[in-house]
């Protein structure tokens, strides 16, 4: 009785730290918010822990059971928020700074299985021949079933020049191959440029870290000195999941002289906010074609939105992602963290992209190869416990009901996102188009002037 006395008083204190840490979203009446019924929910957890605790088969620590019994309350909110144990903390502050010791590859979970979408070029996993659409199905020979993505990754990330023993199952075949990979140091790079021609430049941001925006602004830098007068510049967004929000909007700043860049809106007025640019003087004057796919995801989402709706680029390629949710990472005693979905994103016409996406301006498919053709399509709408777009929230009236009959839900296009040739015109069809319509801006302005005149 005494031990469950005293998990009852643990449950109290996490209710208590919960209420304190969450007053934001809370009314400033503590008291009315914990009813009769959180205390009987409350009896009812620590009756089920103190009984797992003296009946289980083997002796299992309260702190496993109590971390187990936070992570299904988190996971129960939606694909995004996640509960963060000390060491995931330190990795998620790793991976924004762009540098960490591992194998350099992107992995998802999808249909209950650890994925690869990409190696990274240049990388231990690249050289090893791990390809797109590889499951992982063991780890050093632990199995990757009942793993978290996050526990993929701490176990996948280690020391430069120790190894880890993989085994992949890749479409197509019945036999596990075995692959063992050294791990290295991966310097993801956020943003990488060339020029098409003397006067187009191109550029590709892969992510948005701590350092994007400085990189961004050395490569225009760059582009400026080599051509002074340059007439177009193409911006690739596409596979860009996202990452750090003040970064995505140093980034549109960069583009834009004056207008909104991103409005969120959260259930209290704290977590209000609208952002706009500033004019910094040295914005590039040249028209912007913006490529964007199914894998332009939340902070990239935000420079697309950012970019169309104040007339300052055109969206080409196909509807993106839909993640327009923001995630606030709230640091916790000892170390932990939680990373918890706090407010949704607007664009600057008030557009909320969640489980939408933004449509293009100039919708331009990519042309598959053959091996291309059976990758795998997965946006937010079809991921499980995801935030309802504002079309869903609707509630169709009952004449909208017995006109509009329902539509079955489709299976996810069987699509991951591609290893695009970065800058080949020739093997990068909605590149080209890109740069054609570019090529051709000048030649339309000149027309168009001509016959006013």
């Amino acid at each position: 009785m005494k031990q469950f006395s005293h998990l009852f008083r643990v449950a109290i204190l996490l209710l208590v730290a919960s209420v304190v840490l969450f007053g934001f979203v809370s009314d400033s009446r503590v008291s009315a918010a914990i009813d009769r019924g959180i205390y009987t929910n409350l009896k009812v957890f620590t009756e089920i822990l103190s009984i797992i605790e003296k009946n289980y088969v083997e002796p299992v620590k309260a702190e496993k059971l109590i971390e187990g019994a936070i992570n299904g309350m988190v996971k129960s909110l939606d694909p995004h928020s996640a509960y963060m144990t000390p060491e995931m903390y330190k990795d998620l502050e790793i991976e924004t700074k762009g540098q960490f010791g591992g194998v350099g590859m992107e992995i998802m979970i999808h249909r209950d299985v650890l994925t690869v979408v990409s190696p990274i070029e240049d990388t231990p996993a690249y050289h090893a021949g791990i390809k797109s659409g590889d499951q992982i199905i063991t780890i050093d020979g632990k199995p990757t079933k009942e793993m978290t993505l996050m526990e993929a990754v701490k176990k996948l990330r280690g020391p430069q020049g120790t190894k880890v023993t993989l085994q992949i199952m890749r479409e197509g075949t019945t036999k596990l191959r075995e692959v063992t990979i050294t791990r290295a140091i991966i310097n993801v790079l956020s943003v990488k440029y060339k020029m098409l021609d003397p006067d187009i430049a191109y550029v590709r941001l892969s992510s948005f870290q701590e350092k994007t925006s400085d990189e961004l602004r050395r490569a225009l830098s760059d582009i400026k000195k080599t051509s002074p007068n340059i007439k177009g510049l193409v911006l690739d967004l596409r596979n860009n999941p996202g990452g750090l929000l003040p970064q995505a909007v140093e980034v549109a700043d960069i583009f834009l002289k004056s207008g909104v860049i991103v409005s969120t809106r959260g259930r209290t007025k704290s977590m209000d906010s609208v952002i706009s640019a500033r004019p910094q003087g040295n914005e590039l004057e040249c028209p912007i074609i913006c490529l964007v796919n199914e894998g332009t995801a939340s902070a990239a989402e935000i420079v697309a939105g950012a970019l169309q709706d104040n007339g300052r680029a055109i969206i080409l390629g196909t509807p993106t992602f839909g993640k327009g949710s923001v995630q606030t990472v709230i640091p916790l005693e000892g170390g932990a963290a939680l990373k918890l979905t706090t407010a949704r994103y607007y664009t600057p016409n008030g557009r909320s992209i969640q489980a939408e996406g933004i449509k293009p301006d100039i919708e331009v498919k990519y042309a598959l190869n053959a091996e291309e053709r059976d990758r795998l399509i997965i946006r937010e709408k079809d991921l499980e416990g995801h935030l309802k777009s504002s079309r869903e929230l609707s509630s169709p009236t009952e004449e909208e009901k017995i006109q509009t009959p329902p539509v079955p839900r489709e299976e996810p296009k069987k699509e991951l996102p591609l290893k695009k040739p970065f800058g080949d015109l020739t093997k990068d069809n909605q590149l080209k188009s890109a740069y054609d319509i570019l090529k051709s801006w000048e030649i339309l302005e000149k027309k168009i002037k001509s016959s006013i005149q």
